[in-house]
């Protein structure tokens, strides 16, 4: 499930800096507070899920 959604926010990505070709402006993605992107957040939580409960 954690990759469907990485590789739709990867999609996402990817059209969204197409449109930013086309209109010929710079693409920033959305950061978060910590300072990460929606696909570094995908990327990094497959370690969070084999970690037990109390971690």
């Amino acid at each position: 499930m954690r990759i469907k959604h990485r590789w739709n926010v990867i999609n996402e990505e990817t059209n969204d800096i197409d449109n930013a070709k086309w209109e010929k402006t710079t693409y920033k993605p959305f950061m978060y507070e910590n300072g990460d992107t929606k696909k570094q957040l995908l990327a990094r939580s497959r370690y969070l899920i084999f970690k037990s409960p109390d971690k």
